[in-house]
């Protein structure tokens, strides 16, 4: 058995805190430094994560090298499993050429390229986020930028900084109900405190798009738009998280966003030639003026709005617990790990949803997608291999960037870092936020971040006299902050667009907005736990 230790370096918590951040500093230093290879930083960060766990930690050599393994699994499956699947059906659109076709439909909603991102980036992005998850609006909407002209890496800036509000809300509620569970707290009651977080977000959000798009301009030029499509999807999220489902939150703020910004007349207004030729590429050529027939437009949609479905029907009680059967859960092999107050920590058993996971749900969605737009199953399983061979590195980067994580968490070296921040005492509240941005940057999943601080937001607040469930939700609110920088995220924003290497590049750009963002969050919080904000409170 091993059993954590928190003080491990000279029995001090700073000291041990510095050292057991080390291996995301590393990561972070060799991606926006040193502009090493993501997959390179990934693993020499893992290198260090177990370096520090043997000899800092005590932690035995087999047990560390487990807990990388089940990282690495974990990263395989299910959150590769998702973003793979999702990019195969991508490939089946472009294949059949009916990605132009719903290019060219997303294109005549607007010719403001500032407005094509709030719809794709923002919207779109978080219906995906609500479906899916784990990378996977990223990868899509980056991609459908491109296809709109966008460069490349203003596609993968806007697509990550615009994947924050919705996150919280992600994948059907997952953060939310696994920060729920860990924590003991009421999830109607973790809901309601988060859907009076992130709303304030995506207010601000539409407004540093168009601003990433366009600059001062854009801002200028298509306020309107954006503070219309940001005031109605912080209300559908407010309203849904508060009073409906936590598990729908995303899908009511995402469609009633969109409708929301078609609906203002000046989102319809065709942008300056001026604007075009400073924000596009040029890849938007003269097919924007073809006229698609309404089956094709139909088909060209079709996918997505499968995957819609499937993932609307797979919530349904009924089905859920009939999916749920085939989840396998096992103590997985050489682990026997407790934390420093000797309770046995989560990481000793796997739990693998087999069928009920996001992935497999994509990939059902992408069957029936392949029938819809007429792809010859020897076709669509050569897309499927070839997207695996497309995401290699990404694949490398995901899993030892997840192995990482692992290390980090079943050593002990998160919770040091926790309780370093948690020791803060009055300026717990401040730091809250920051706690669920360091797990999220860690391990790219709000959920994961929920999981392994949200118990000790709760306890620090009630040593502190603070409220427990305004700590416990602004770790999974300032956690969406981080998600921009994951090394994970970055690699697969990189990937879709075809910047495979450059991921230090697009990292020095979205840096600046997650930490002022993330400052904006930690003001929030603190307002929340004095009369100042307090009101917003339920």
């Amino acid at each position: 058995m091993y059993v954590q230790q928190l003080r491990p370096v000279a029995d001090s918590l700073g000291l041990s805190a510095l050292v057991a951040a080390l291996p995301l500093v590393i990561v972070l230093v060799l991606l926006g430094g040193v502009r090493m290879r993501a997959h390179l930083a990934g693993l020499s960060g893992l290198l260090t994560a177990v370096l520090v766990a043997c000899l800092a930690y005590r932690m035995p050599l087999d047990q560390t090298l487990s807990s990388a393994a089940q990282g690495a699994a974990f990263g395989l499956f299910p959150i590769l499993w998702i973003v793979v699947n999702a990019l195969w059906v991508y490939r089946m659109t472009v294949r059949t050429r009916h990605f132009d076709v719903l290019r060219r439909s997303f294109g005549r909603l607007s010719d403001d390229p500032r407005v094509q991102a709030l719809v794709v980036a923002f919207c779109f992005g978080a219906l995906l986020e609500a479906l899916a998850g784990f990378g996977a609006p990223v990868a899509i909407c980056s991609v459908m930028l491109v296809a709109l002209g966008f460069d490349p890496v203003r596609a993968a800036v806007v697509c990550l900084v615009a994947n924050t509000a919705p996150v919280a809300f992600g994948a059907m509620g997952t953060p939310v109900v696994t920060l729920a569970q860990v924590t003991g707290l009421p999830l109607d009651t973790v809901a309601s405190v988060v859907g009076r977080q992130t709303p304030l977000l995506a207010l601000v959000v539409p407004l540093v798009l168009v601003g990433l798009v366009d600059g001062r301009r854009g801002l200028r030029e298509t306020w309107v738009p954006a503070l219309v499509c940001g005031v109605a999807f912080a209300a559908a999220q407010f309203a849904a998280s508060n009073y409906v489902s936590a598990q729908l939150a995303d899908i009511a703020a995402s469609l009633i966003g969109a409708g929301a910004l078609v609906a203002v007349p000046h989102a319809r207004v065709p942008a300056a030639e001026t604007v075009r030729a400073s924000v596009l590429t040029g890849a938007r050529g003269e097919d924007f003026d073809q006229r698609d027939p309404r089956p094709e437009v139909l088909r060209a949609y079709a996918p997505y709005a499968l995957i819609v479905v499937v993932f609307s029907v797979a919530q349904i009680p009924a089905v859920k617990d009939r999916l749920a059967w085939a989840t396998r859960t096992f103590d997985w092999p050489f682990l026997d790990v407790v934390d420093a107050h000797g309770a046995r920590v989560g990481g000793n058993v796997f739990s693998w949803p087999v069928v009920s996971t996001g992935g497999t749900l994509v990939l059902i969605a992408g069957v029936a997608a392949a029938v819809v737009l007429g792809v010859h199953a020897r076709v669509a399983a050569a897309e499927w291999l070839a997207t695996v061979r497309e995401l290699r590195f990404a694949i490398l980067t995901v899993t030892s960037v997840l192995a990482l994580a692992y290390v980090m968490n079943l050593s002990g070296q998160a919770a040091t870092i926790g309780y370093c921040v948690a020791a803060a005492g009055a300026g717990l509240a401040f730091l809250s936020p920051v706690l669920g941005w360091f797990g999220v940057a860690v391990s790219g999943s709000d959920t994961s971040a929920n999981a392994l601080f949200g118990a000790l937001q709760v306890t620090a607040a009630r040593e502190s006299g603070l409220s427990p469930e305004l700590l416990a939700a602004a770790n999974s609110s300032g956690g969406v902050l981080g998600k921009m920088i994951s090394p994970q995220n970055l690699t697969i924003a990189c990937a879709a667009v075809g910047l495979a290497g450059r991921e230090g590049d697009v990292l020095r750009k979205v840096l600046p907005w997650s930490v002022g963002l993330l400052l904006v969050m930690c003001l929030i919080v603190v307002g929340q736990s004095t009369p100042v904000l307090g009101w917003t409170l339920p």
